[in-house]
């Protein structure tokens, strides 16, 4: 049997964050919260086979070797900080950069439309000055 291939952070909180689709992120934080899959599936009006898979393949995008590894390697990468993940501006594009990720499409066209902005105010401001 082959060793899968770790694609997510390693354990010592470096690499890269995989973005987790909506199910795959409300499964790990209620795996977080200790509840068990078949909780987890009543809750979000799934089978508890689906919610299996799902946990499989988020804990495969994370490099986990089981759900209880993934939500410590979501924990380091911070998918389970409590606060809300920004997209598509600046602030999200900055924390891209915080966190020595790759920006996504949507930040990086929300940095483009800023920075824009910006150089439209600062000659608004030199026009006004003068």
């Amino acid at each position: 049997m082959s060793t899968p291939t770790v694609v997510g952070p390693s354990p010592s909180g470096g690499g890269p964050v995989p973005s987790l689709t909506d199910n795959e992120l409300a499964v790990l934080q209620r795996a977080a919260q200790g509840q068990t899959y078949a909780v987890i599936a009543r809750d979000l009006g799934f089978a508890e086979k689906s919610v299996t898979k799902i946990a499989y393949r988020m804990a495969r995008k994370l490099g986990a070797l089981n759900i209880t590894h993934a939500v410590f390697l979501a924990c380091r990468a911070g998918l389970l900080d409590g606060r809300p993940r920004r997209h598509g501006d600046h602030a999200g594009f900055a924390a891209h950069v915080y966190r020595g990720e790759e920006p996504c499409e949507a930040c990086l066209a929300g940095e483009r439309a800023y920075r824009r902005d910006r150089k439209v105010a600062r000659k608004a401001a030199k026009v006004h000055a003068a």
